[in-house]
């Protein structure tokens, strides 16, 4: 019989945490186990600035999740974001000493390894080293040269990059949680995965992942990753201009936003007015709709325009570059009325909210499907891909019950406690074998962070 293969993702937002425990059904669906989130405190803008509360609110999310599913969390694949996201292409080749043999494995990983040993500026690190098209003795745009021969294996890199002091933050706030870091992943890359289809990535299209604190690009052509972004900026700006604009509080201005905000000011009628409690006992305040429109629309229109300059730099004029797929839009800012009108009216390009329904199973809760658990769907799909064996069941419970119920009639309760004491020791045994299957460039990266977490203490 397979083993379950239980994977669990964990999105560390600027606005909330996000713990989420799935499992493939039998139909190749994601079936939501469990979630947990919490308020994010000691996050902003993508980038941990209060170790303290951070775990906290970790083990406040992971804590709801394990009550949820019934299920322990062992180990997490984790998003990365922040304004510290940077990429950069690159292209490296190597020789190899026979060109009659048939290119392996051991091959790409060599040319990986060697972009990996590129100068960074000081206190950076790779993160991600995505290979495009590979170019064997010349020939081009090859994009499977495993099992081809040749002497030169040439390829073009996208390569992200991010400050290693905040990826380290990460790792500790995670360790200090109780739980194992098993993997990173760039947020737009796991956002990508839950809400777009091949076809898309095939044809050309951009992600715009609207967060709290940060707005995440990934744009892809031809199926591969060509370019990705990190804009400082998300919904949280928006808010913070509505708490300015209007003179209300901060969780105030967050209720205005979600209700009653429109990214198109033209939608409301001058007379069209919400009425704000006072505080302490202070006289209502009146707020025009139209007003509170406007200031949306100026700030959701600065950061679409950041995001269409990279866009724009990425070669989107160039035919061969077209993205014919528009844009898909996802992440909580996504949920903002009338956005994608206004994204369309900005960009020219066609434009689609994105939901990770399509990779969820039938018979999912209605708000996992929405834009805002995105990345969480797409880091427990990159935590499967892993072959992670992410959660147990809570067999330790299984003794304390069994004496209670059967203490009239049995008197030694010695084999219920064995039973969940040997499936607990198979599943170690089955799970050292497992990890051993699949072990890339990013396995090894995340072994450097733990050592390094392991020599601080």
């Amino acid at each position: 019989m397979e083993k379950e293969n239980i994977a669990v993702g964990l999105d560390i937002g600027t606005t909330k945490i996000v713990a989420m425990i799935g499992r493939k059904n039998e139909y190749g669906k994601l079936e939501i186990l469990g979630i947990g989130k919490s308020k994010s405190l000691g996050v902003k803008r993508g980038v941990v600035d209060n170790i303290t509360q951070t775990i906290q609110s970790i083990q406040q999310a992971v804590q709801e999740a394990e009550n949820n599913s019934g299920y322990k969390i062992k180990d997490v694949v984790v998003g990365i974001a922040g304004q510290h996201i940077r990429s950069i292409q690159h292209s490296d080749y190597i020789s190899r000493s026979n060109a009659e043999e048939v290119i392996g494995d051991k091959d790409i990983d060599l040319l990986i390894n060697q972009v990996h040993k590129l100068a960074m500026l000081p206190g950076e690190e790779i993160i991600h080293v995505l290979p495009q098209e590979f170019k064997i003795d010349g020939q081009s745009e090859i994009k499977e040269p495993i099992g081809m021969c040749g002497g030169r294996l040439e390829s073009s890199f996208h390569v992200v990059v991010g400050q290693a002091s905040s990826i380290r933050n990460v790792g500790r706030c995670i360790q200090s949680s109780g739980i194992e870091l098993s993997g990173l992943t760039l947020e737009p890359l796991a956002s990508a995965d839950a809400v777009l289809s091949q076809e898309e990535k095939e044809a050309g299209v951009a992600l715009i992942d609207i967060g709290g604190g940060t707005t995440d690009l990934a744009i892809f052509k031809d199926g591969i990753i060509r370019h990705t972004a990190v804009i400082p900026f998300g919904g949280n700006v928006i808010t913070d201009d509505i708490k300015e604009g209007c003179s209300i509080i901060e969780k105030q201005a967050e209720l205005l936003k979600v209700k009653f905000g429109s990214a198109w000011p033209g939608e409301n009628k001058d007379n069209e007015i919400v009425s704000i409690p006072g505080l302490r006992g202070r006289e209502p305040k009146e707020i025009s709709l139209k007003n509170l429109s406007k200031i949306i629309h100026a700030r959701v229109v600065e950061i679409i325009e950041q995001v269409f300059t990279e866009i724009k730099a990425y070669g989107h004029d160039d035919p061969r570059r077209k993205l014919i797929a528009g844009i898909v839009l996802t992440g909580g800012g996504a949920q903002l009325n009338h956005i994608k009108q206004l994204v369309e009216y900005i960009t020219g390009m066609d434009t689609r909210i994105g939901y990770p329904n399509e990779h969820l199973a039938g018979n999912s809760d209605e708000e996992i499907s929405s834009p805002l658990y995105a990345t969480a769907v797409g880091l427990v799909m990159n935590s499967i891909e892993n072959k992670t064996q992410s959660a147990v069941k809570f067999y330790i419970q299984e003794p304390e019950k069994v004496p209670v119920y059967r203490a009239p009639i049995v008197q030694a309760p010695e084999s219920p406690v064995e039973i969940p004491v040997e499936a607990e020791e198979k599943m170690q045994h089955e799970e050292s074998t497992e990890t051993k299957i699949r072990r890339s460039f990013f396995d090894k990266y995340v072994d450097k962070i733990k050592d390094f977490l392991d020599n601080a203490e």
